[in-house]
């Protein structure tokens, strides 16, 4: 069964601020990084287990793949595969923010 990918208003937001913050020094490695950003969680579509569980969270539905620095933080439901937010792997988790 293929899952949908579904991008959450947040998760948006963040890709918008990383490229922003990349772009200050390289539009080329901010459009880079956006893309592999965008592209990675395509792997879910059959495979929606393959990123890990959250450690500060602790629940099988709540995962994330990493992206060069970036955590891409996911839960699966049912068919779809729900981008929660996307941050940088040194920042604190906030289990709040999901």
């Amino acid at each position: 069964m293929d899952y949908k990918i579904i991008w959450s208003p947040d998760a948006l937001e963040d890709i918008e601020a990383i490229g922003g913050f990349i772009a200050r020094d390289s539009e080329f490695y901010a459009e880079s990084t956006i893309q592999k950003i965008f592209e990675a969680p395509q792997s879910l579509i059959q495979h929606p287990k393959i990123g890990r569980v959250v450690p500060e969270v602790g629940n099988e539905s709540i995962r994330e793949l990493f992206v060069f620095q970036y955590r891409i933080v996911y839960e699966i439901k049912a068919n779809e595969i729900h981008i929660l937010t996307v941050i940088h792997g040194k920042r604190i988790f906030d289990k709040e923010t999901i």
